[in-house]
């Protein structure tokens, strides 16, 4: 006859089974709780109306012929598209914009990288030389090509009043519009003084989350400012960078504020995104307003894939 273990014992004590370590129990009976998807529900369908439906309107559309002064609307195909290779101002202006970004992304990438390195270090005022930098950026377009005017006017404007003190001219030559190299090349300086303080910011949050050591260990090395510039800001930034020229793409490719302000509605200096605006409202071409609005859609999103396939590269730390 077995023994029956005494009260307390560890034969009497049931067994429970526990999780081993690094396994997560799984929780059961967990219901279903709706109340985060209809908070983010409003958000979302907002989203959708205002840039999905928009979107998916503009392709169809572009594939039809939609012109108010010759309805009805009907079916086209390619016509659109084909117009709008046939026509010598879209074709101008192609050249134009790509001027525009090519001398935009280059020179604001450049100045971008260089004054993140300057403000990198902390010096006294350097908040305020911040606060100062973002100014430019955060003036609409509008609002500083039309400070720009006054400075490129041909009547004591400050660069004619410069020229002229400089015995480089009688101080009334006129910028814009005479010749067409001169003309987009200042009208995308404009435009660079206005996106190089967001690349500049871009550039100094990716700069911050370097560590200090790593410089003072190439100091320690023997490595210069150069060196350490080089092999460890250039690489350990790229991330930010590749954001920074995106930015600088997506600005440049669809500028209108500058060269329509600065120069009007001449071809000299027209961007693809000026000629979307006459297709569509001084022509009433809707169709081909459509059609241009997506080849900028397009090319927009294969360059920017191809800039972060270029640029980019991960970090870790």
């Amino acid at each position: 006859m077995s023994e029956s273990a005494p009260a307390g014992s560890l034969a009497s004590t049931p067994r429970v089974d526990r999780p081993r370590a690094g396994v997560v129990a799984p929780v059961r009976g967990r219901r279903f709780d709706p109340l985060p998807y209809l908070l983010v529900a409003p958000v979302a369908l907002f989203i959708l109306g205002l840039a999905v439906v928009p979107a998916v309107a503009t392709v169809v559309q572009s594939f039809f012929k939609v012109d108010a002064l010759d309805p009805p609307t009907r079916f086209d195909g390619l016509g659109n598209f084909r117009r709008l290779l046939a026509d010598d101002a879209v074709v101008a202006s192609v050249g134009n914009t790509a001027f525009y970004v090519v001398v935009g992304v280059t020179l604001s990438t450049v100045l971008g990288i260089a004054m993140a390195v300057v403000l990198q270090r902390p010096f006294p005022g350097r908040s305020v030389v911040i606060a100062v930098l973002i100014l430019p950026w955060a003036l609409p377009g509008v609002v500083e090509s039309i400070l720009w005017t006054g400075i490129f006017d041909a009547n004591g404007g400050l660069v004619n009043s410069l020229l002229a003190t400089l015995h480089l001219g009688d101080g009334t030559a006129v910028l814009l519009g005479q010749d067409r190299l001169l003309t987009i090349t200042l009208i995308e300086l404009v435009q660079v003084w206005q996106i190089t303080p967001l690349s500049a910011l871009l550039v100094l949050a990716a700069l911050q989350l370097i560590p200090a050591e790593l410089y003072e260990a190439a100091t320690i090395d023997g490595c210069g400012r150069w060196g350490a510039f080089r092999r460890i800001t250039l690489p350990l930034a790229r991330p930010g960078i590749a954001v920074v020229m995106v930015q600088a793409l997506v600005a440049t490719l669809n500028v209108f504020d500058q060269p329509y302000v600065l120069n009007g509605a001449a071809s000299t200096a027209a961007s693809v995104t000026m000629q979307t605006y006459f297709i569509s409202f001084q022509d009433l071409d809707f169709g081909q307003g459509y059609a241009l609005s997506l080849l900028i859609t397009i090319v927009t999103l294969v360059v920017s894939l191809g800039i972060v396939r270029a640029v980019y590269r991960r970090v870790e730390l």
